[in-house]
């Protein structure tokens, strides 16, 4: 598959099937994190793996709340990945605050999309969640206090797998030669 089609087969999944994610595709999709790049090859994220179904289901009661529950899918997922921040390199640090740039935030970002264009090419579903109750995360994993989540990830395989017409705006409205 080239990557112009796996870009356009990657979607946000939000119904899984019951299929456990095997163990190496999983450590598939983390490898392609680990070669993302970052600022001053910084690499500032840790990601804890959730594939015990009972400590899954815990963390995914805290991907909604009473009022927000559009995050009700991420029970359906077999795995869920809690992308940690780490602490920048001095040089992507110092760089951040020079630029006032959150490069670390923007290497997560990174990271986060090559999991899930990895998972894609191997038939698996992901959906990137910013919605979601830090602390009680953070107690059921023995994430350390002074740390921070920055994204999590559902994966498992697609219970449906047709793939949904993207609807973006046309291609001459995102960018221009030269000049905005």
């Amino acid at each position: 598959m080239d990557f112009a089609e796996l870009v356009k087969i990657r979607q946000s999944v939000r119904k899984y099937s019951n299929k456990p994610v095997e163990p190496e595709k999983i450590i598939q999709c983390i490898e392609a994190a680990r070669l993302a790049p970052s600022a001053c090859n910084s690499q500032p994220w840790r990601v804890v793996i959730v594939n015990d179904p009972e400590l899954k289901e815990k963390v995914a009661r805290e991907t909604y709340g009473s009022v927000v529950q559009f995050n009700k899918f991420v029970h359906t997922a077999p795995v869920i990945l809690v992308l940690v921040m780490e602490k920048p390199n001095i040089s992507a640090a110092l760089g951040s605050k020079i630029k006032d740039m959150d490069y670390a935030h923007i290497d997560l970002g990174i990271a986060a999309e090559h999991i899930c264009l990895q998972a894609a090419e191997l038939g698996l579903g992901t959906c990137i969640l910013g919605w979601f109750n830090e602390q009680p995360i953070k107690e059921l994993l023995n994430i350390p206090k002074n740390k921070k989540i920055g994204l999590l990830i559902s994966l498992g395989y697609p219970e449906n797998t047709e793939i949904r017409k993207k609807v973006r705006r046309p291609l001459e409205e995102v960018y221009s030669f030269n000049k905005y």
